[in-house]
């Protein structure tokens, strides 16, 4: 029997991080939760979730050079990238989705339509 995929996200926000962990445990996902790039890396390394939803800004290693630094890696290379930031700039979508992210969302954003983003990407009965 397979577990429900891990999603770890990066946000040095409290609400955002509160709202993003209920949507996607409600939807049945498995949740970690960190507030800066530096422990989203070591969890990331660790853990190898599914899925990461990342921040740009946030203390630590910034979540564009966080997400240069998952792709780079054979271990974590596979992993499945979401940016979530209020960085909305051409050259930081176009830069991101160049790097690896698989998506782009900017800030302020609908829950819903973030977690109909990452079913689509990691749907619940993928086998981990």
């Amino acid at each position: 029997m397979s577990s429900a995929p891990l999603i770890v996200v990066a946000d040095d926000d409290n609400i955002t991080r509160s709202i993003i962990n209920l949507k996607l445990k409600s939807r049945g996902y498995n949740v970690i939760i960190v507030s800066d790039g530096t422990e989203a890396l070591r969890v990331i390394q660790e853990d190898s979730p599914d899925l990461a939803v990342l921040d740009a800004m946030m203390p630590g290693i910034d979540g564009f050079e966080l997400l240069r630094r998952i792709k780079s890696k054979p271990e974590t290379a596979a992993t499945v990238v979401v940016m979530l930031t209020s960085r909305k700039l051409e050259q930081d979508i176009v830069g991101a989705l160049n790097a690896g992210a698989s998506d782009y969302l900017v800030k302020p954003f609908i829950p819903e339509e973030l977690a109909a983003r990452i079913a689509r990407l990691v749907p619940l009965n993928s086998a981990r």
